[in-house]
Parts: C-alpha cells; structure tokens; sequence
C-alpha cells in the first residue's frame, strides 16, 4: 500500500537520508519549497481582472487633467512642491507601486520622449481599451484572443488617421501657419495658454532656426536652452536667438571687465586657471633654503604661461569649464579682456556650436580656427541676475528662451509647457501633416472600425467594436472636465460624423458647450501625435491582458532567511548552517570563560542582537 503524499512532492522514489528520516518519523514525504516565504503569487482571471482595475485607478489620477479646461495636480514629495497637468510630470511624481500599472507610466514617459503632447491621451485611451475588455476577460474569452484583435484594430486606426492626415509644405506661409496652429493648440491647455500669442512665435522661430542643418532637429533639448528667472511679469519673457547663460560664480577684479564687445573673439578652454597649492604629502629635496623660492617662482610661472597664451593668441572673451581664479580674473580684467569659469558643459557646448570656437583642452598653440565669433556680446541684468548673451552668431541654430514668473512652480510649469509645444512643433516639420484636434480625429477613426467590425466574423467584431467605443473616453473626457454633458454632445458628433460627409473633422466646442469644425478653427495637432498614442495604448493594453500571473517576493531582511526557513521541512527538520556556526563558537567560548558564555571579562557587558540569544 503506498504511502499518502503531501503536495509538491516531485520523485516518488526518493531515497535520501532526510527523506527516510521524515517517513519513519511521521509516514510522510517532504513538500519541496520552490519561492520564499512571504511571497505574494496570484494567477488566472481574477489576476487580470486585478491589473485592470489598477490601472483604472491610476488613469483616475490624471484624468481630469485633459483639455484646455483640465485641472492641475499639486504633488508634494516632502521636499518640494510641484503644480502641473502635464501627463507625463505626474505619472513619474506618481511613483506607482504596481507592477502592472507602471507600464502605463513607461508608456507615458515615452510619449512625451516621442512627440511632447498626449501624455494624458495615451493612459486615458489604454486604460479605456482595458475597461471594454474586461466584460469579455469575465466570460471567459482567452486573452489572446482579445490582444489579437485589439492589434489589429490598433494597425487600421493608425493607417486611418495617416490617411484623414491634411500635408504642408512648411516653406510656405500656409506652412508657417501650420507650426503656428499645432503650437497654440499644444499650450491650449497649459497653464500659459493665455499668453499664446507671446510663446507660439517663440517656440515656431526657435525650431525652426534648428531646421536648417539636416540633423538639426534630432538635437533640440541641446539646442535649445530655456533659462528660469523668479520675478517679473510672465509678459517679460524673450527668446534669443543665440546662448545666453547665467552669470558663473566670479573673483574679485570682476567688476573690472569689459561687459560689451562687438565681433569678439571667443576662446572656449576645458583648463583651470587658478595657482594650485602642492600635494599635501609632496616632498621636494633642497640643499639651500634659497632654492626654496625657485621652485615658488616655478609655480607662478605656469599659470602665468596660461595666462599669456590666452592673451596673445587676441582673444576677448575666455570661457572655461574649470574654474578661473582671482589671479586669472584681474589678470584678464587688467588687459581688457571677459572671462567666466565654471560654465556649465550645456551652455559651453552650446556657445562652441553657436560661435564655431572649439573647447580647447591646453593653452598651447592656440589660433585663429579653433576661437569663435559673433556679431554682439553683451552682460545684461534680467530681473535679479546677470546673463552673459552671444546675439548675432555666425551658426544661427542654436537659441535660448528666458522665463519670467511670479514663483518657481509657475515657471517650472512654464518650462514643461514650453518643451511640450517645442517637441509639437518638431515633430509638425518633420511629418509635414496634421489632424483636427478637439476629439475629432477619435470620433472619425471610432466611425471607421465600427463600419469594419461589421466585415469581421465571430467574436472579433465585437472586440473592434469596443475598441471602436474606447477612443470616444477622449471627446467624453473633454466635455466633463468643461463640465458640459458629454451624452448630448457626444450623440450630436455621432450624428455628425455617421451622417454627414463634411463631418469628419467635427469635435467638442469647449467655449460653447457645442459641436463645430475643429479643423476650420485652427485646433491643429500632429498627426504622429495620434498615431503614436493609438500604437502604445493599444501596446501597452496588450501587454497588460498577457500578464495571468504575478509573483511578488519579498525582500529579505536577513541575508540567511533563504537558509533559515528552509529549517522545518526541506531540511529534514536540521537547523541552518549559520545557526549550527554560531553554536557551535558559544561552545568553544564557553569552555574557555569567553563571550556569550555568561563568564564575561571585568567591564564587558553581553548585548543580545541580531546574532545573540
């Protein structure tokens, strides 16, 4: 007759000593511990059901953020305060637990990496598309099934909003018009959409000055400085087209300086230029105290070698990575020359691009081909600092934005604003096309699939038809976070877009409460802004529906937990390895009178730890 057996038992034919040990003992076989205690594993519907619900909760965080009339979220880390409705700046602030619902955050971050705008978009639509699936997860349809036909759908979507796509030639004036347009809408719903007027033809000339190199555009975050100053009136913003940068730490003799040149010449150095005391434990060998001077005399004479190369190749102005010292700075201010030290490595770069110099790394044989120019260098004072602004550069791609505001977390929001119409209006002059903004764009597509459903048999067409309903969350979205009821307007754009063949570009009138022509109305976005928010949604709700298991471990807190719980059952009931060590020593100890003994030397005292007892 055989022996009952426990779950987990994996040889039923085992023979080792432990195991013998155990049978004889209680008649039963050993369990085989496969994952550490305390760890938290789920599976099967209930787990998808779970993950779903999750990321509903998180969408329920940025959801009322969409729009022109989207509320702002206050965030507080405990060490500082950030305000924003930027999709993308929440989620990360978020810093979601989940598992399953960090890929929302990834898809996020990636959006606002790809176009800048519709970071808020993105998780909305996934997580509806989640929400439509979820009826048919409970009656029982296999996910692969669902992640099929939310792919295929996902394909069409994309190809049908290339198609609905109007192109233009950004060389014409319509073209400028263009830019103009998505970047308006792009800061539409930021928190300076008012001042449209103001940052649209900012950020529309500092774009396209990168335009003219052929790789231009791939480096925008390089090229493109936005500075920050506290104070003012927001109005009080500019755009240069050149570098400018915060004044560096300076010495005394600063004042001294030159602050105004016309057609410098610009030495840009990677070299400190400061007297640099010994090493503390060099040692330097003299039969006379008077050789003593000579090797102080030798000291001064390589700074002021520097010194003298900088001067001697004509150069005017000195920037340096590294800093420059107080002997440096009157040395310069003495011959009528600017210096800064300490630039940092974004602005020096920056400067070398704009002026044609090259960042030397010696002072020697410094000449005319590696130093820059440009046609005015100017020291000004905006609001409380100093800026040292290069206008009038020979490679004009380059620019730099200054920000005013009344606090930090206007413009710092300000800054994310400004990025997200920059990357708007790059990704604009490199597809050359747009669609209508407003929801309109989701309710033509929605229109689309539902008349391709029908062309599908089996439960495929009603997977394409929930997909089909999941891009209308964003025109409902739009019209509750106005406070308007999405049901009427919703039913009225259907009717539009079913009916009418000029419907196609209708969506919500967010001043009116109404439907009308978003694309007469100048509400223009990109259209790899929908077809890349269309392809991640529908990526990252596949990737969520293919997870029917997750196993969480625990952290261990003791490097022999693994070991120690192993004691009772794999172990045939042996302590750990590290417990039968530590007897093992209190034995030795204790024959000779020592530690954890109880016979402990005068003035040592036994603390029970981690390791005592």
């Amino acid at each position: 007759r055989s022996l009952p057996q426990t779950k987990g038992v994996t040889t039923p034919n085992a023979t080792t000593p432990n195991n013998n040990a155990t049978m004889m003992q209680g008649g039963m076989r050993p369990g085989i511990i496969l994952l550490r205690e305390g760890t938290d594993t789920s599976q099967g519907k209930a787990q998808l059901i779970s993950n779903i619900n999750a990321c509903q909760a998180v969408a329920d965080a940025v959801r009322t953020t969409l729009g022109p009339r989207g509320m702002d979220k206050l965030v507080a880390d405990g060490r500082r305060v950030t305000i924003s409705n930027d999709g993308a700046t929440i989620m990360r602030l978020l810093e979601i637990e989940h598992p399953a619902a960090k890929t929302l955050v990834d898809i996020s971050m990636s959006q606002d990496a790809e176009v800048g705008d519709g970071t808020t978009s993105v998780v909305l639509l996934a997580v509806e598309i989640l929400k439509q699936m979820k009826p048919f997860v409970e009656e029982g349809v296999h996910p692969q099934i669902i992640i099929r036909n939310i792919r295929s759908a996902s394909s069409i979507a994309v190809q049908k909003v290339r198609d609905l796509s109007v192109s233009f030639d950004t060389s014409t004036p319509e073209g400028e018009e263009m830019l103009l347009k998505t970047a308006s809408t792009a800061l539409n719903s930021k928190l300076i959409s008012t001042h449209q007027d103001l940052f649209a033809p900012m950020i529309v000339d500092a774009v396209k000055s990168l335009s003219a190199e052929v790789d231009g555009l791939d480096d925008l975050r390089g090229m493109i400085a936005i500075k920050k100053i506290p104070g003012g009136d927001v109005r009080q913003s500019f755009l240069v087209k050149g570098v400018a940068f915060k004044k560096t730490f300076s010495y005394a003799g600063f004042e001294q300086m030159t602050k105004k040149f016309a057609d410098p010449k610009i030495l840009l150095l990677n070299v400190e230029l400061e007297l640099k005391n010994e090493k503390e434990n060099a040692e330097v060998r003299i039969e006379d105290p008077e050789q003593y001077q000579s090797i102080v005399d030798a000291e001064w004479q390589v700074i002021y070698d520097k010194l003298d190369a900088c001067v001697a190749c004509g150069a005017n102005i000195v920037l340096s990575k590294l800093p420059i010292g107080d002997l440096a700075t009157q040395y310069f201010a003495d011959r009528g020359l600017f210096c800064a030290g300490r630039v940092e490595d974004g602005d020096l770069k920056r400067v070398a691009k704009a002026t044609g110099a090259t960042i030397q790394t010696s002072t020697n044989g410094i000449f005319d081909g590696v130093m820059g120019t440009c046609a005015v260098f100017e020291e000004k004072r905006v609001g409380d600092e100093r800026f040292n602004i290069f206008t009038g550069c020979p490679n004009s791609l380059t620019s730099t934005m200054i920000l005013r505001g009344g606090s930090e977390q206007f413009i710092a929001e300000s800054e994310r604003s400004i990025h997200d119409a920059l990357m708007v209006v790059k990704r604009s002059l490199k597809s050359r096309s747009v669609v209508a903004g407003g929801g309109a764009v989701e309710l033509e597509v929605a229109r689309y699939l539902r008349e391709h459903a029908l062309t599908i048999e089996g439960k495929g067409q009603l997977i394409v038809n929930a997909f089909a309903k999941a891009l209308e969350i964003v025109p409902r979205q739009l019209c509750d976070n106005a406070g308007f009821d999405s049901n009427d307007i919703l039913s009225a754009l259907r009717r539009k877009h079913t009916q009418e063949e000029d419907g196609k570009w209708f969506g919500v009138d967010i001043e009116n409460g109404d439907i009308m022509d978003t694309f007469e109305a100048g509400i223009w976005e990109p259209s790899d802004n929908k077809s890349n928010s269309l392809a991640s949604a529908a990526e990252a709700a596949g990737v969520i529906l293919s997870i029917d298991e997750t196993v969480i471990n625990p952290r261990s807190q003791d490097p022999g937990a693994a070991t120690g719980m192993m004691g009772g059952g794999g172990m045939g009931g042996q302590k750990p390895l590290s417990n039968m060590m530590g007897n093992a020593m209190d034995a030795v100890n204790a024959g000779k009178g020592g530690s954890r003994s109880g016979n402990l030397g005068n003035g040592v005292s036994y603390l029970k730890g981690r390791g005592g007892g």
